[in-house]
């Protein structure tokens, strides 16, 4: 099946899209420049050509947008394209679509509403071979007790907190040593322990 893919932009950078007759087949987030981008659709989709965004394509992009602009949207309306995603896959994908704009669930919560308790493990695999980030919102997929968890897009979690920052989720993370507050250093008890 032929493909077409394009770039386009958005608040977070250029994106890429690749779609066929029957959907989005891809959604590549920004990467360090538009050829390591290219390359990565066309080692996914060899037959695909450059083009200009079919209607599908373009109701993905300006929805896409609209969403890393800020607005609350699902992108429900969105075709997809899951011709070869296994079938445990879209069940995920499935759960993972209906997580609203600022809500998240962990990958135990999905495993147990794609009726395999004790798959977090395999929710997680599902969520890294996630051949569309942003529109199956594998953002929104935390570890127990609200960690981040992975992510496998470019960028890393870094990528996934910006994604859920724009959508006004803060993650739960264990402060660093680079978090460091000095207003703590003016107690008594933080004095001491500073010598």
């Amino acid at each position: 099946m032929a493909h077409g893919f394009a770039f386009f932009d958005t608040p977070i950078g250029c994106c890429g899209i690749a779609w066929s007759a029957d959907g989005v087949a891809w959604l590549q987030l920004p990467m360090a420049d538009i050829g390591a981008m290219r390359a990565r659709i066309l080692k996914a989709f060899p037959d695909a050509r450059e083009a200009a965004p079919s209607h599908l394509a373009r109701t993905a992009i300006h929805a896409i947008g609209r969403l890393l602009g800020g607005e609350k949207t699902t992108l429900g309306e969105i075709v997809l394209d899951e011709s070869g995603v296994p079938a445990f896959h879209r069940r995920v994908y499935a759960v993972t679509r209906a997580i609203a704009p600022g809500e998240t669930l962990t990958y135990g919560e999905i495993a147990q509403r794609v009726g395999e308790p004790g798959a977090a493990r395999a929710v997680g695999q599902a969520m890294g071979a996630n051949p569309w980030p942003i529109i199956v919102p594998c953002h929104r997929v935390l570890a127990a007790n609200g960690r981040p968890g992975g992510f496998s897009a470019h960028g890393g979690l870094a990528t996934k907190e910006r994604l859920l920052a724009i959508e006004g989720v803060t993650l739960n993370k264990a402060p660093s040593f680079f978090d460091w507050d000095p207003a703590l250093a003016s107690r008594p008890a933080a004095k001491r322990a500073l010598g």
